[in-house]
């Protein structure tokens, strides 16, 4: 079309100034046309076509919808943010546009008339332009906006091209040609023309991005608010938004406070409330949420390629005009150089912005997974008492083999193939690994897609490059890559199974430090602390197993990926020598460096295939747990936001025909199954941390082989009467706290229904809410202060809470704390003893206006003191009146005058229930209480209550006197925090660190790999020179041509992914064929008779590169693994061996914390980082070496741009570093929180607090994430500088180069090495970075090698006599000398100037009221305290002076919270197998763990002929026994508990009470001297404690006993008591005496037990017993 118009020119000449007018009219007139089409209404198919293309492209969510999902407001009140359009912008706009208008019409016209061109093309062509210019001037006016147009803007550069295109082409003919320029008129309205369009540019690049809302105050964008979403168009572009915080973080150590908040269309609320509204697969519904994101990443992606394709081609095009030197051509050069230029910048920008897509949609996708799978955790049935049926699996093997069932090969494949699947029925251990470490897979999986993308698009482009200068040759050598491809799949599915397996194993060891952190308090008590290191260093062994296999088979892969393209280059090179052509200087050194590009993308496919492999694995995981069962909507307040209507609500509060058993995943075997016909395989789950359940086995049940006991709530009919209370009793094990977790909905509903309804916005006439409070049996306290764990989220009530607090009997233990109730309480309430943890979790349930409370057995865990106290004024009192109470208890007697309804279980069934008169009418009460005897000591109590009630008043008032005045003096003070805030570094990392890391590596590794690095350089150098050698082997008729390539900061490794383990060598591989020194002659042959004795030694450099590269890797990866094995084992024992009290004020996920991250970070990136340093360092010294000795001058511009980079680095380097820390601080919150939410998921939920423990969750999420995206943006920034800067530079070599001063080879190198020296300093600032963070790893786990330690375990020249502590001399056993102990230096004592001595075989109990110090004493003999004063002595040795593992080992110390370990129940009893299986047996049986039945027949059973069908039997004779001794109390239920059973992790599959016999069957098994018993007896009903202390009587007959004790019954008849009071012994004599002393304490609380004859009744018959055996 051109040529008809422009006497036959092509159309692409433009020199032509026909065809340049040509296209300055078609071109802005074919966009307006087109725009104005959009204008046209469109056939509706049309549409829906159009829709469906746009439909990915579309804004997942806007900022407007964002602002008002975080203000909670419907999306379309937020939009009316302040849109208006300043005048001035519309004026202007208009103005210039109308006015370029005019002008242009009026030379059409002109044109028109003038009539001198016939060519109507040429007259309407400034009629074209003027219609363009009108549109862009009427669409200020029609369409005013405040954020920029896009289609004006486009407009605008459209025009913008074309006039610097024109100007260019004028002066160009006037240069060259000596064409005459343009009359001075035209010349001037050009530039004007020029002026105009770069002024309506700049006005439209600085409208904001967009509008801050009503809801964003204005002044705070840039310091609190992210400047990100309102910057001007032009701040976006060049990223300088970014630059306030790296300002800031240059010179200051940055707080969180500095950092801005995300923008809203990032925070984790808004965008989980749209995600959680998509439906459909996980991956479908990552897609939809980030969709646009992905695609313009894609875009970019393929922009910033093409571009980067673009600077060698520029480059040859200036290197022959060089070599050429004609006038013509030098200038054709400049502007190839001006071209080069803008490539690279628009490659930059390009990069810039699709990572920034990438990011986006990474950290949304973060965020989104971290709250979906929270979320989930919220909604999901409760597992946790779930047995590993992997460990059972392991347990029935092993005694399948004993017995020889030996499996047979393909079973044990199968079992193989599946171990690794993922699996439902996740512990905690797992999903904190899902949120940290999988929805992090998938996020970095996204942010760095583009290599997936960009590689298969490179690797075309670069083949037809090659095809054009090797012709089919080329393709020779792919037949290399065709072959490495089936081994290739190999190495990656084997990738795969080694991840899988990887993943498995560090869940395993993850589970076994949960265990071990968890129970660390009742490790140590046993002295059990080496068994355990030992137990998590076997898990610890394994997954360094794998990793191990996973360096190899990574190493198999560097191998075959850096072989590859060598091998290629050769291939070609020899086809196409064999060919008969002449391979030439120019052909071979192109090619080459095309080689070196295509072999980049070849490398990181196969990475990146095993990485897209491994998120597959990671989202399967995390589907997997996202669909596993979840409570009803009954139960969750989450998904019961869509209410039923009130008509079908049925009133009340009870269970219809129910029958529950215990949450359990339903596994359904896939295929056909071995042969064995079993079709499910069912995990267990015991009741909720420590419930209560007697456990019916279920003999259809074949499949838990290991006896594990089932438990079902059977036939259960109860409606609990409204406004009054309930009382829920039965012995141990029978199910009491089952009937709770059944009416909480915690349990599967087999059949029935529940009626309950839990709605908080319905309020009845006395001000409650319809809904529930509980307290659990194990307090579920949360690390915050007193005060807010009985707030738990509702607001401050001041009388209330006072009431509240009084009626808890709180008031005493708050005023002896000295920060009162703004004390810290640590995770899982640690500084709190038992029974004020108890009184806080009631507290929180009395606290919370709710119309149903269910308290889980709180009085087991008081002194029967206050126990009295709770009765009378909180179960009695005005704080539960009209409300419906149900208390799960022991103290029947107690709490029966006031209660109305009674229901008794018994093995999972309501063996009684009714109103209490109805149940005395039918005299069924006395057999549940004894009620005659109750009464009649409450009368005689009454008599002397009286007087004592008075006194106690009176004694109460001087005491708040003497407190209220010295809380006047002291005045106001804030809390001490219990728990540090987590310390973080600040500044560069100290060189101690690195030391600490490369000694733990040996020093030998590194200075092996420093070595190889120099090496390596060697052969860069070796290669190149080589290359120069060949090119002057042709002779004198070939000029030597340089190699060109420009290797991009963004090249491949930009953003690695760092678990891959292929080292950075890619990086550098790209810089080895850059530059050729100058030349030598030695006597070789003329390259054209052998070319391939060229090719040949330069394969051989290559493959000797390479091998220098493999060894580096062997030995990085040694010496890699030899730090993660020691640093681990360091950390772990520092951990176990650190003091009580550390752990204490040490939040477990503060330590998980360290294990997970930071322990991943030492095993998978950090020596790859540190080897990536040394080379990129070693990469600059080379380049800078080569160029100062080519080309002194370039030193100049390098040493100005050296201070540039120098000032951006450490900006960069100063607030990234800053930045990651507080990002890997402000993660160990989200993970403990978490960890403290699944614990107490029960109570969360029958609070119905679910939707704020989310809204806590989101903003955690977004602390983290504000972090992690500040420091990448921080990163692009960077990027973005270093390139411009980078292009700068090759622009001034260039334009250097083309002065003339220099030959074509020499400038092709200096340009070369301009690019290399940029690029190489880059990637020096990137490793670095990317190495302090990892070093922050480091630093994290040294901050904890250096803990508070406990003295040493064994001191060798001090060790105890064997049979120390001996009972058998009559002298003092334990004395005790003035102790005075304080927790802390600056803390009060707890205890002060204590002294008694106890004598050997005797039993003594210790008193006195919560707090008083009674645990500390007991705690002190076992030197979890050291004495600030005083002494211990023990059989005559100062317990300071021995180890503290001979000291424990040889005491039994039985702990009011029982804790068990996964495994089996032997291993519980006896972990270091000492005992014998009988005499395991034995104290089974006699802790009434087991029938005497079940305990002779399994006894029977170890006799070595073992009758194969034992369970049978067992069964009968359960069953059997069960029946003869139905009476009241026996706890034998149904339950068939053997040695073999297995225990969950906690031993959340017994109860409370079983766990507590399970203690005392340990302590009878190591029959020491000195047993000490704290409450252990507290949560077991009164029959079976009365056979417990039997059995303690005749068992411990040898030891001296000192009980803790909280029930008076317990310690009535002991030999002694002492009481505590305030830190002192208050009184120390036999009961009888001190039942007698009138104002004593003992008799107070004797008194006001309410079975006070009865006890004075037990006291004088032993005191009378003592006399008779005495004479």
């Amino acid at each position: 079309m051109g040529a008809t118009f422009c006497h036959g020119s092509s159309p692409l000449d433009l020199q032509e100034a026909c065809v340049r007018q040509f296209w300055s009219a078609s071109t802005p007139a074919t966009f307006v046309f087109l725009l104005c089409l959009g204008y046209v209404p469109l056939p509706s198919p049309l549409r829906r076509f159009l829709k469906f293309l746009k439909s990915p492209f579309s804004e997942y969510i806007t900022l407007e919808e964002a602002e008002a999902f975080n203000a909670s407001l419907d999306p379309e009140a937020a939009q009316d943010a302040d849109k208006s359009v300043p005048l001035w912008r519309t004026v202007v706009l208009t103005f210039i546009a109308l006015l370029e208008s005019l002008v242009w019409l009026a030379v059409g016209a002109y044109r028109l008339f003038a009539g001198d061109d016939t060519n109507v093309w040429t007259t309407s062509q400034p009629i074209l332009v003027s219609l363009s210019w009108f549109y862009a001037s009427l669409v200020p006016i029609l369409r005013p906006k405040a954020t920029p147009s896009w289609d004006l803007l486009i407009l605008y550069f459209i025009h913008f091209v074309i006039g610097i295109v024109s100007l260019g082409a004028v002066l160009y003919n006037h240069n060259v040609y000596l064409i005459s320029l343009p009359h001075p008129v035209v010349f001037v309205a050009t530039i004007a023309d020029m002026v105009g369009i770069i002024v309506l540019l700049a006005v439209e690049l600085q409208m904001p991005v967009a509008v801050p809302s009503k809801l964003v105050k204005k002044e705070e964008i840039g310091k609190s608010v992210s400047p990100e979403d309102y910057t001007p168009l032009w701040g976006w572009i060049s990223f300088h938004w970014v630059w306030p915080l790296i300002k800031r973080g240059t010179h200051a150590t940055l707080n969180e406070g500095d950092v801005w908040s995300l923008s809203p269309m990032m925070q984790s609320r808004p965008i989980f409330i749209k995600f959680s509204m998509l439906q459909g697969s996980l991956i479908w519904r990552i897609w939809k949420a980030n969709s646009k994101d992905i695609l313009l990443d894609f875009i970019g992606t393929y922009v910033s390629v093409v571009c980067n394709y673009l600077g060698p081609f520029f480059l040859k095009k200036i290197l022959d005009a060089i070599q050429d030197g004609s006038k013509e051509r030098i200038q054709q050069a400049y502007i190839y150089a001006l071209l080069a230029f803008l490539s690279q910048v628009a490659k930059a920008e390009a990069d810039v912005q699709h990572l920034w897509f990438g990011r986006r949609a990474a950290s949304r996708t973060r965020s989104e997974l971290m709250a979906a799978i929270y979320a989930k955790a919220l909604k999901r049935r409760d597992f946790s008492g779930i047995i590993d049926s992997d460990k059972a699996k392991d347990a029935k093997d092993a005694k399948d083999a004993k017995e020889g069932k030996e499996k047979s090969k393909e079973e044990k494949k199968k079992d193989k193939a599946k171990e690794d699947d993922p699996k439902a029925g996740a512990d905690t251990g797992k999903i904190v690994n899902l949120m940290a470490g999988d929805s992090n897979r998938v996020a970095m999986l996204i942010s760095g897609m583009y290599f997936i993308y960009g590689a298969p698009f490179e690797i075309l482009i670069a083949s037809l490059f090659l095809y054009q200068l090797l012709g089919l040759s080329a393709f020779a050598g792919f037949v290399v890559l065709l072959l490495g491809w089936p081994l290739n799949s190999f190495i990656a599915r084997r990738a795969i199974r080694i991840q899988k397996g990887l993943l498995a194993a560090r869940d395993k060891r993850m589970g076994v430090l949960n265990e071990l952190i968890g129970a660390v308090k009742f490790i140590k008590f046993f002295a059990w602390e080496n068994r355990w290191i030992d137990r998590a260093m076997e898990a610890r062994q394994k997954e360094i197993q794998w990793m191990v296999k996973a360096r190899i088979n990574s190493v198999m892969f560097s191998m075959l990926w850096t072989c590859a393209p060598i091998l290629v280059s050769l291939i070609s090179f020899f086809t196409y020598v064999m060919l008969g052509h002449e391979l030439t200087v120019s052909i071979a050194f192109t090619s080459l460096s095309l080689f070196g590009m295509i072999r980049q993308p070849l490398n990181i496919i196969p990475a990146w295939i095993v990485q897209i492999l491994q998120t597959r694995i990671a989202i399967k995981r995390i589907e997997t747990f996202l669909d596993e069962d979840e409570v009803s909507d009954q139960v969750s307040s989450l998904k019961g936001s869509a209410r039923t209507s009130s008509v079908d609500i049925e009133e009340g509060f009870g269970i219809v025909d129910g029958t529950f058993k215990w949450n359990e995943v339903e596994e359904t075997a896939k295929g056909k199954d071995s042969g064995n016909g079993k079709k499910k395989d069912t995990k267990t789950n015991g009741s909720n941390s420590a419930s209560e359940e007697a456990s019916a086995t279920d003999s259809t049940n074949e499949v838990n082989t290991t006896a594990d006991h089932r438990f079902e709530l059977k036939d259960v009919n109860v409606m609990f009467p409204e406004g009054k209370l309930s009382l829920i009793t039965g012995p141990t094990a029978s199910g009491k706290t089952a009937l709770l977790m059944a009416l909480l909905g915690e349990m599967t509903t087999l059949s029935g229904r529940i009626v309950m309804l839990k709605d908080p916005s319905r309020i009845d006439a006395n001000g409650l809410m319809h809904s529930i409070s509980y307290a659990a049996q194990s307090p579920w306290l949360r690390h915050q202060s007193i005060r807010d764990n009985i707030l738990f989220g509702y607001p401050y009530d001041e009388k209330r809470y006072e009431d509240v607090i009084d009626a808890c009997a709180l008031r005493p233990d708050l005023d002896m704390l000295e920060d009162g109730d703004s004390t810290e309480i640590g995770a899982r309430g640690v500084s709190l003893s038992g029974g004020q943890k108890a009184r806080v979790a009631l507290a929180r349930a009395v606290y919370a206006r709710t119309q149903y409370v269910l308290l889980d057995d709180p009085l087991s865990a008081v002194d029967s003191h206050t126990a009295r106290l709770l009765f009378e004024n909180l179960l009695k009192g005005p704080l539960l009146e009209n409300r419906t109470v149900i208390l799960v208890t022991h103290h029947v007697e107690l709490v029966l005058p006031g209660a109305n309804y009674l229901v008794r279980m018994l093995d999972g069934r309501i063996d009684t229930q009714g109103k209490v008169e109805e149940l005395r009418e039918r005299g069924l009460l006395d057999d549940i209480a004894h009620d005659s005897t109750a009464e009649q000591n409450s009368k005689e109590v009454e008599a002397q209550e009286e007087k004592t009630e008075e006194e106690l008043a009176a004694e109460a008032e001087g005491e708040d006197a003497q407190k209220d005045a010295e809380a006047k003096t002291s005045g106001k003070k804030k809390p001490r925090k219990l728990v540090k805030d987590e310390h973080r570094e600040t500044g560069s990392v100290k060189w101690s660190i690195y030391k600490t890391y490369l000694k733990a590596s040996s020093y030998w590794t590194w200075a092996i790999l420093v070595m190889l690095i120099v090496l390596m350089q060697v052969a860069g150098v070796t290669e190149k020179v080589w290359i120069k050698v060949w090119g002057e082997a042709y002779g004198e008729d070939a000029s030597p041509a340089t190699p060109y390539l420009h290797t991009s900061f963004a090249a491949a490794e930009h953003e690695i992914v760092m678990s891959t383990h292929l080292s950075m060598h890619h990086a550098q591989t790209a810089f080895l064929r850059l530059q050729s020194p100058s030349t030598y002659a030695f006597g070789l042959p003329r390259a054209q008779d052998h070319p391939l004795f060229y090719v040949g030694i330069y394969a051989a450099i290559g493959l000797i590169s390479v091998t220098i590269n493999l060894t580096s890797i062997i030995t990085q990866i040694t010496g890699a693994l030899r730090a993660s094995r020691l640093l681990f084992r360091q950390l772990l024992v520092a951990v176990v061996r650190a003091t009580m009290r550390w752990h204490d004020v040490t939040p477990q996920g503060r330590m998980l914390n360290r294990f997970s991250k930071d322990i991943e970070t030492v095993d998978s990136s950090l020596s790859s980082s540190l080897q990536a340093v040394n080379s990129s360092l070693a990469n600059f010294f080379a380049s800078v070496i080569t160029v100062t000795v080519i080309f002194p001058l370039f030193l100049l511009p390098a040493s100005i741009l050296g201070l540039v980079y120098r000032f951006l680095a450490i900006g960069y380097l100063n607030t990234g570093r800053d930045l990651r820390r507080m990002e890997s601080n402000s993660r160990s919150p989200i993970f403990a929180g978490f960890g403290e939410l699944l614990e107490g998921i029960v109570t969360v939920r029958a609070f119905s607090a679910e939707q704020r423990f989310l809204d806590e969750l989101h903003g955690k999420i977004d602390l983290t994430t504000k972090m992690w995206y500040s420091f990448w943006m921080t990163n692009r920034w960077l990027l973005l500088n270093f390139d411009i800067l980078g292009t700068g530079a090759v622009l001034i070599t260039t334009l250097f180069s083309l002065s003339g001063l220099v030959s074509a080879g020499t400038a092709g190198l200096c340009i070369t090495s301009a690019m290399n020296f940029t690029t190489s300093i880059y990637w020096a600032c990137r490793f670095w970075t990317a190495l302090e963070l990892d070093l922050n790893s480091v630093e994290r786990v040294v901050e904890y090698l250096d803990l508070p330690q406990e003295p040493p375990a064994i001191i060798e020249s001090n060790r105890p006599p064997a049979y120390w502590p001996s009972s058998s001399d009559q002298n003092a056993l334990i004395s005790v000398e003035d102790l005075v102990i304080k927790y802390a230096p600056e803390l009060p004592p707890v205890l002060q100037g204590v002294s008694f001595e106890l004598r050997s075989r005797e039993r003594i109990g210790l008193l006195g009221r919560t707090g008083s110090g009674k645990s500390t004493l007991a705690m002190s003999i076992l030197r979890f305290v050291d004495p600030t004063s005083g002494r211990i002595m023990i059989d005559g040795i100062d317990i300071s002076t021995i180890g503290v593992h001979d000291l424990r080992s040889r005491i039994t110390f039985i702990p009011q919270d029982a804790a068990l370990f996964s495994g089996t129940l032997r291993d519980n009893l006896d972990p270091f197998n000492e005992h014998t299986d009988e005499e395991c047996l034995d104290v089974l049986y006699r802790v009434r763990m087991m029938s005497e039945s079940a305990y002779e027949s399994q006894r029977g059973s170890r006799e070595p002929s073992r009758p194969p069908s034992l369970r049978g039997v067992d069964r009968e004779a359960t069953v059997a026994s069960s029946v003869v001794s139905a009476t009241a109390t026996e706890v034998e239920s149904k339950t068939t508990i053997s040695l073999e059973t297995q225990v969950s992790a906690g031993g959340t599959n017994f109860s409370q009470g079983q766990r507590q016999l399970v203690a005392l069957a340990r302590a009878l098994l190591r029959r020491s001297s000195i047993i000490v018993l704290d409450e252990a007896t507290s949560s077991i009903d009164f029959a079976t404690d009365a056979k417990i202390q039997e059995t303690i009587r005749e068992e411990f007959n040898d030891s001296l006993l000192l009980t803790v004790a909280h029930r008076l019954k317990t310690v009535i008849d002991y030999d002694r008591l002492i009481v505590l009071d305030k830190g002192q012994i208050a009184e120390f004599d036999t009961p009888f005496n001190l039942i007698q002393k009138e104002d004593g304490i003992f008799r107070h609380m004797c008194l006001r037990s309410g079975t006070f004859s009865e006890l004075e009744a037990v006291a004088k018959a032993k005191a009378e017993g003592k006399i008779k055996s005495i004479s």
